[in-house]
C-alpha cells in the first residue's frame, strides 16, 4: 500500500511540472489533463489489465485505510482537523489509481480499434486483389447443351392400352372391397360418437334445467321468508303503538 502512496505522490509532482511547462492549448486529445497525474503508458492488453486490477485492490484498500483514519480521529480533540488531513490523503491517491485506471482503459479501447481497422483494411485489400483478378482472368462463358432427345418408342396398341385399362379398374375395385369393412366401421364409430355426444348434451341440459329449478326454488323460498318477517315486523310495530 505504501508503495502506491508513493506513486500518487510522484504523480502528483509529475502534473505540476508538467503544467507550469506546458500551457493548455497544447495538450492533445488522449494525454492528461493539466493538473492531472501522469503514468506510465501500457505496453500490452495484458500490462492494462494487469494495471486494472491492481487499480480495484488498491482503491479497496485505500478506503479501508481512510476508515481506520476516521476512527481514530474521531478519538482526538481536533477531530475535523484530523479528518480534513485523512480525506486529502485519500484524495490523493486515488487520484493517483484513477489516472492509472484512465490510462490502462484508454489504451485497451485503442488497442481493440487499431485491432479492427487493421482488420477491416486487411478484408478490403482482399476484396480489391479478388476483384483485380476477376478482371485480368474473366471466367470462361459457360454453354449449356441441349441434352439428347431419346429416340421415340413406339407407343402401345389398342388391345394393349385396352388391358391396362382392364387392369385399373380391377384393381380398384379389389381396394374398394378390401376397404369396404373398413369404411362400415369408421361410419359406425361416426355414428356411435354422434349418439353419445348428444345425450351428454341432453345430460348437461337436464341437469342445467335442475339447477335452475334449485336456485328459483332458494330465491322464491327466500322472498317469502323475508315477506314473512317483514309482515311479522310490521305487525310488531302496529301493536306496539
Amino acid at each position: 500500500m505504501a508503495t502506491y502512496f508513493k506513486l500518487a505522490a510522484l504523480c502528483m509532482a509529475a502534473a505540476v511540472a508538467a503544467s507550469a511547462a506546458l500551457p493548455a492549448q497544447a495538450q492533445k486529445i488522449g494525454q492528461a489533463p493539466v493538473g492531472a497525474p501522469v503514468v506510465p503508458q501500457s505496453h500490452s492488453v495484458e500490462q492494462a489489465d494487469a494495471r486494472l486490477a491492481d487499480v480495484a485492490r488498491d482503491r479497496a484498500a485505500v478506503q479501508a485505510e481512510y476508515n481506520a483514519a476516521e476512527q481514530v480521529c474521531n478519538g482526538k480533540f481536533f477531530v475535523n482537523n484530523c479528518l480534513d488531513k485523512a480525506k486529502e490523503k485519500r484524495r490523493q491517491a486515488l487520484a493517483g489509481l484513477r489516472a492509472i485506471e484512465v490510462e490502462a482503459s484508454h489504451f485497451k479501447r485503442k488497442t481493440a480499434v487499431d485491432k479492427r481497422d487493421a482488420e477491416l483494411a486487411e478484408r478490403v485489400k482482399k476484396d480489391e486483389e479478388e476483384l483485380a483478378r476477376r478482371v485480368e482472368n474473366p471466367p470462361a462463358p459457360h454453354v449449356e447443351r441441349e441434352p439428347a432427345k431419346p429416340a421415340a418408342k413406339p407407343g402401345p396398341t389398342l388391345e394393349q392400352r385396352q388391358a391396362q385399362h382392364d387392369a385399373k379398374v380391377q384393381a380398384q375395385q379389389a381396394k374398394d372391397a378390401a376397404e369396404a369393412p373398413k369404411r362400415a366401421a369408421a361410419v359406425a364409430a361416426f355414428e356411435k360418437k354422434k349418439l353419445e355426444s348428444e345425450k351428454r348434451q341432453a345430460d348437461i341440459v337436464a341437469k342445467k334445467a335442475v339447477k335452475d329449478e334449485k336456485a328459483r326454488k332458494r330465491e322464491a323460498d327466500a322472498a317469502a321468508q323475508a315477506a314473512k318477517e317483514a309482515a311479522a315486523a310490521a305487525a310488531k310495530a302496529a301493536k306496539a303503538k
